[in-house]
């Protein structure tokens, strides 16, 4: 297999912005890899037609194949092709099929076409054109000294159907069809990056093939493991081999792999166990419920929740005792576990769980933004209660409360 190494440019001012985020990049990264393309950049140009040719200049000198996407829209901030025209002084001509479907479009619309439409039929004389199947900007392959220039739409969908029907089997062929390249992730719940690597820290400093990188994410922390290998199926038993080693000293955290959630997990030990579940949300006002019913099938084991945010509603609807909360204060381990248990009886689950503390910014009864309570109660009478410091804004304790309330749950049917 020849031994390349591949670059994606995204074009738009957008992306820049934050107005989009850039999951093109993600999506085309993992479909290389499965064919053994390595990708060593990413990069994202604005709209500027000397930013966009000084990165193509950029990318050109580093790498072997150069896949760009956007910018070959009708409107005058769309500029890839003017871009690589400058640095090459390649002819472009008007590709007359797709004319020809754009013009069909506007006729079917019976919209008049402007001017600046016949924009997106432009091409270079010497590509070879992708059909776009599923918009209007036609896409290209060439050569030009020495490496592999790509350009595609930047819409998903149109950009996605290039590159599957087309783009992936050009440059499988290309590079001679060799190593695969596969990565899966490994998710945990209940440990922080610092002590997972710690754990693994011998495996991760010989680390050969597979590869070994932890990674903290919003919803807990990940293992990364990344496989080179002849084929598929070789590359999947390396990862299996060193996910078994990995297990055996941190698999008590252990919940999922690659696009699996927590709440996920939590669904199905529900479900096998046969329980149910009801909240009583004061703090997280419905977060935890809404992620659980999120997922299909969810009413065999989510029989509701109750938002009691306001203290009234936590007396009158949900039924914790108005003596309690005087004495004890509604950001209280005795109010939280009022509220599981009220839960837990009064929507006839098998489990309760509450939610109770401080968002912020201001403190509330004494207590500082970040305190949180969490409550388990079940039918059998077993009870847990725990106290959580947590940092950062408003959202964040919330939804950081949610997950580790999906956290003890866990625990607790594991």
């Amino acid at each position: 297999m020849k031994n390349v190494n591949a670059e994606i440019v995204a074009v738009g001012t957008e992306l820049l912005l934050g107005q989009i985020a850039n999951t093109n990049a993600q999506w085309i990264s993992e479909k290389l890899a499965s064919i053994g393309i390595n990708v060593h950049h990413h990069a994202v140009v604005g709209d500027n037609l000397s930013r966009v040719e000084k990165q193509f200049r950029i990318s050109g000198n580093r790498a072997d194949i150069i896949i760009v996407t956007g910018g070959l829209g009708p409107t005058e901030d769309d500029l890839t092709r003017e871009a690589f025209q400058q640095i090459t002084g390649m002819e472009m001509v008007e590709h007359e099929p797709t004319m020809k479907k754009i013009e069909a479009y506007f006729r079917k619309q019976k919209s008049n076409m402007t001017l600046n439409n016949r924009k997106q039929a432009r091409v270079f004389a010497e590509a070879d054109v992708i059909e776009n199947n599923t918009g209007m900007a036609a896409g290209m392959m060439l050569s030009y000294e020495g490496t592999t220039w790509i350009f595609l739409p930047g819409v998903p969908r149109e950009m996605k159907q290039m590159m599957t029907d087309r783009v992936l089997p050009h440059l499988h062929q290309l590079t001679g069809g060799g190593n695969v390249i596969r990565s899966t992730m490994l998710r945990f719940t209940g440990i922080g990056e610092s002590r997972l690597e710690h754990e693994l820290s011998d495996l991760i400093q010989q680390q050969t093939n597979p590869t070994i990188a932890p990674l903290a994410q919003n919803e807990g922390v990940a293992i990364r493991l990344t496989a080179n290998a002849a084929t598929d199926d070789d590359a999947a038993e390396l990862i299996e081999q060193t996910k078994q080693e990995i297990l055996n000293r941190v698999g008590r955290h252990y919940y999922g792999t690659d696009d699996q959630t927590l709440e996920e997990m939590v669904f199905m030990l529900l479900k096998q166990a046969g329980k149910s579940v009801g909240a009583a949300e004061s703090l997280t006002g419905g977060m935890f419920t809404d992620k659980l019913i999120s997922i299909p099938g969810a009413s065999d084991v989510c029989l509701g929740g109750i938002v009691c945010y306001d203290t009234k509603v936590k007396e009158n609807v949900l039924g914790v005792h108005e003596g309690l909360i005087r004495q004890y204060g509604t950001v209280s381990e005795a109010c939280v576990k009022a509220m599981a248990e009220n839960a837990c009886t009064r929507l006839d689950a098998d489990i309760g769980i509450g939610f109770t503390g401080v968002a912020g910014p201001d403190s509330i009864e004494g207590h500082e933004a970040g305190t949180v309570y969490i409550g388990l109660h079940d039918q059998s009478g077993k009870q847990l209660v725990k106290k959580y410091h947590f940092q950062g804004d408003r959202q964040s304790i919330r939804s950081r409360a949610v997950m580790k309330g999906y956290e003890l749950l866990f625990n607790l049917l594991k």
